[in-house]
């Protein structure tokens, strides 16, 4: 089950050591890997859990979004206040609000906007300033640096969910 729940290991900010760059490019790259990856799936096909209990590939789709704004503006906070504190979120319970029903290229759409925002607020920033952080209630202060280890890790975690159902699936 872990396998299936964590397809490419738990994160590990100590295992995700290439460069700004790369996890930027990551960043990039998501919303055409995610077209991708579900590219010719059928409302029945979306509609399956990706593991027992867990989303389905349409929650997964609409989840991305919903992180990964918050991810933006934690960044933006932590670059224009001192440490903020920011505010978790309860993901699985968003997971089950209406929205998360909607087609999914409506947050395909937004995740591409979202990430070109964020790229580009990325490729701006100077070598110091991943040194940044914010405070999380539940995982302590984080750095920007590792949040954007976090943020890529994040993206290939949820494609790796829909890759691997695919694959056993025989979709």
């Amino acid at each position: 089950m872990e396998n299936l729940r964590y397809p490419i290991g738990r994160f590990n900010p100590d295992r995700e050591k290439e460069s700004h760059d790369w996890h930027i490019w990551m960043l990039a790259e998501t919303p055409h890997r995610l077209k991708d990856a579900v590219s010719g799936l059928d409302r029945e096909q979306l509609d399956t859990p990706y593991r027992p209990g867990g989303w389905t590939l349409r929650q997964v789709v609409h989840h991305l979004p919903d992180s990964h704004l918050y991810g933006y503006l934690r960044f933006k906070r932590a670059l224009t206040e001192e440490r903020p504190t920011v505010s978790p979120f309860d993901q699985d319970k968003w997971s089950h609000l209406p929205d998360s029903r909607l087609n999914i290229d409506v947050s395909i759409d937004f995740l591409e906007a979202l990430h070109q925002r964020w790229v580009g607020l990325l490729h701006s920033m100077r070598s110091e300033q991943f040194q940044k952080g914010y405070r999380h209630p539940e995982w302590g202060f984080l750095t920007l640096e590792n949040s954007l280890r976090l943020y890529s890790w994040h993206c290939r975690h949820h494609l790796a969910h829909i890759s691997s159902l695919r694959e056993r699936m025989n979709w």
